[in-house]
């Protein structure tokens, strides 16, 4: 039965609770979960005509690299795409989700979709759900009131943003992104400046690596997706045959079996051994 007391109003200031709380479960041996470190350098820029977005394309599955060659770069709609870090499964699905509201907005309303628009929608859904969705993403686009670029975070924090970074690698791209961003860059100094900042973070980061990918976004839906722009680590040439000549490595015994299908086929088959030889192979000629 609810009470019908009036709940005591919380006292002011800090409240340093969950301290407490956390330092007795440590001290009665409680285990914290791990941290999640995810791999991704991913960054863009505001240049004079538009938005470059650009991101390596190396996904990673703890120590282990799980695709050399994935795509980091969503589309949201003919003038936005976002550049996506975090689990790779939640930056599909939310960026597929919120592709699919963006759509039906301009088919109901008639116009170009808003950067604005799309921003809010994604901020929103990731509050929701209290940064459970481990989805950052740096959403680019270009619309009627010109280019904009908006940094997320999964608790559902938005920066506006002249040029911005995320993901493991975003110290290095950073780096190069603060020395060298001027306002109203050309569109090949701008796409140079975003291989370079990816690149910094593909050779500083294990998380990063393979290649560079581009989208430049200008006005009137003008998208181009530069798929493979740079090949940061070029594979390696082989430069000797590796074919070994017959007895370079030593056979100690050979087992040959003679096999034969019993029974009269179907399911109820079963191979049958007639014969089985095991012969010594030192006193064979090699």
């Amino acid at each position: 039965m609810a009470t019908l007391m009036p709940q005591e109003l919380p006292a002011q200031g800090f409240n340093f609770e969950n301290c407490k709380r956390n330092a007795f479960l440590a001290q009665s041996g409680y285990q914290p979960p791990k941290v999640t470190k995810t791999g991704t350098t991913i960054c863009a820029i505001i240049f004079k005509d538009g938005v470059i977005l650009g991101a390596d394309t190396r996904s990673t599955g703890g120590d282990i690299v799980a695709n050399k060659n994935c795509e980091k770069l969503h589309y949201m709609a003919p003038n936005i795409y976002c550049a996506g870090a975090g689990t790779a499964a939640d930056c599909d699905k939310t960026t597929a989700t919120i592709s699919s509201q963006l759509e039906l907005h301009r088919l109901n309303t008639g116009r170009q979709v808003r950067v604005v628009a799309a921003n809010r929608l994604v901020k929103q859904m990731l509050f929701r759900y209290q940064g459970h969705i481990g989805t950052y993403l740096i959403m680019g686009g270009v619309d009627v009131t010109g280019p904009h670029l908006y940094e997320i975070a999964a608790h559902g924090s938005t920066s506006k943003v002249p040029y911005c970074t995320m993901g493991s690698g975003t110290l290095a791209a950073m780096s190069v992104l603060e020395s060298r961003w001027k306002p109203d860059m050309s569109e090949e100094d701008g796409k140079q400046l975003v291989r370079d900042a990816i690149r910094a973070g593909i050779f500083n980061d294990m998380g990063s690596g393979s290649n560079v990918d581009l989208v430049v976004l200008k006005a009137k839906d003008d998208v181009q997706y530069l798929r493979g722009f740079d090949e940061a680590n070029v594979k390696g040439v082989r430069r000797q045959k590796y074919t070994f000549k017959k007895g370079t490595t030593g056979v100690l015994t050979e087992k040959v079996r003679n096999i034969k299908l019993g029974g009269k086929g179907g399911e109820g088959s079963q191979f049958v051994i007639e014969s089985e030889t095991v012969r010594d192979i030192e006193a064979m000629d090699m």
